[in-house]
């Protein structure tokens, strides 16, 4: 028998035959064709949809058409702002991780308070870089408290000219706020351009977990979040479903068992954007040993329900990438932590503003010469709002740290320490290991 190394995903040279095809159409005129459901490629990468992408490659014969279908169900979402791009080109994603309980049912929606909060705020929010001929990914999470300047319709409903990002997903009227409306406030903000949007619910990421099978993470401690729900009896290699692999995802208040006693992760947020990227190099990894058909069906299945993609992005095309990338490596993802600091004290409250020049460093790292000037960009610690610096695009390896310290820890009943990523959060694992 084979060795799964050596296992060929199903109709791959069909498939494969496919994207090269989408690849030369790129630029030429199309012929009209039978019209195909418009499809977001975030839905591969962001969060949730990146396990998609990369089991997509799984498609033959059948599957394809149903995929399709299946495809045609899900809730588009409009994005005016977003900036088209070519197949071959690299592009940008906006992965928004909301608070809403859409796709959650009975004591699923109960486990996550349902009730208690009303409207849907931006938890999560990264954007996510993808080179489809390097090919490479990488993903820059932006901290929901990080003051931005606002847009002038929303500087009206909060009578101020600055706020914390998160708003910009929902200001209480469902009018002036949404997915577009955070994209054009980032790209105005921070001179990046965005060509895709995907909005993940709670329940959007908890059924997609479910349907792959669970997921895989290795918790050195015995760990708990008294308020998202984490509950790890033992240390080792643990297999995770949807409410518990929820639970990881939103853990801002992580505790770990060592020596006797509970340790509190008082990182909050930071924490929680590093617990993030190891949830989502799990997806990946479970995603890329996905073969079954019926596995594949009840993904598909679970997508309409709290998943919303924008409409921008084609069946076709989206198969040709999911080919080239579905035996990305996990451990290949460049994950980033916007650069922030407290600006002390300020009419905001606990908020954080963008640390320059580390900001840009970044940015030019990552999206190097695609970067447009900001026309509104955010408030320093004096709220003030100068242009960003100019940084040289480099020539060799950034100085930029992939993961972001901080010193803002919150005093708890247990004792706390810092997150640096090393020792006690999880990380992704095999079955069986210790």
């Amino acid at each position: 028998m084979a060795s799964p190394r050596s296992r060929k995903v199903g109709n791959e040279d069909r498939l494969m035959a496919l994207g090269d095809a989408i690849d030369r159409r790129t630029g030429g005129s199309r012929r009209p064709r039978r019209r195909k459901p418009p499809v977001s490629r975030q839905r591969r990468i962001g969060i949730v949809a990146l396990s998609v992408l990369l089991i997509a490659g799984s498609f033959a014969g059948g599957a394809y058409l149903y995929g399709q279908w299946r495809f045609e169900k899900i809730n588009n979402l409009d994005c005016p702002v977003c900036k088209a791009s070519l197949p071959s080109e690299p592009f940008n994603i906006l992965s928004i991780g909301s608070d809403s309980r859409a796709g959650l049912t009975g004591q699923m929606a109960h486990q996550t308070g349902a009730g208690s909060v009303g409207g849907q705020r931006s938890d999560v929010i990264k954007i996510i870089h993808v080179d489809p001929q390097a090919p490479s990914i990488s993903v820059i999470s932006i901290p929901r408290d990080t003051l931005v300047t606002l847009i002038p319709s929303l500087q009206k409903v909060f009578g101020s000219r600055f706020q914390r990002i998160n708003v910009n997903l929902y200001d209480g009227s469902k009018i002036t706020a949404g997915p577009a409306v955070l994209a054009r406030t980032i790209t105005q903000n921070f001179g990046i351009p965005i060509n895709h949007v995907v909005e993940v619910s709670f329940g959007g990421l908890a059924n997609s977990v479910i349907a792959l099978g669970g997921i895989w993470l290795k918790f050195p401690y015995k760990s708990r979040d008294m308020y998202s729900g984490l509950r790890i009896y033992a240390p080792g290699c643990q297999h995770l479903s949807g409410m518990q692999a929820l639970a990881v995802a939103r853990s801002r208040h992580f505790e770990w068992f060592q020596n006797g006693r509970w340790y509190y992760d008082g990182t909050s947020d930071y924490g929680r954007i590093h617990r993030q990227d190891a949830f989502l190099r799990a997806m990946m990894l479970k995603a890329r040993t996905v073969y079954n058909p019926q596995t594949l069906n009840s993904l598909l299945s679970e997508l309409p329900a709290g998943i919303q993609l924008d409409s921008s992005f084609k069946f076709n095309t989206l198969i040709a990438l999911a080919v080239k990338f579905h035996n990305y490596d996990p451990g290949a993802l460049k994950t980033y932590t916007l650069p922030v600091m407290s600006p002390g004290p300020n009419p905001y409250g606990s908020v954080l503003v963008v640390n320059q020049p580390a900001a840009q460093q970044l940015f030019v790292k990552v999206f190097g010469t695609s970067l447009i000037a900001p026309t509104t960009p955010p408030p320093n610690s004096r709220m003030q709002t100068p242009p960003p610096p100019v940084i040289t695009i480099p020539t060799t390896t950034s100085t930029v740290p992939q993961k972001t310290t901080t010193t803002l820890k919150k005093p708890h009943t247990t004792t706390t320490m810092v997150n640096d990523g090393s020792y006690f959060d999880p990380v992704p694992c095999f079955p069986g290991a210790k």
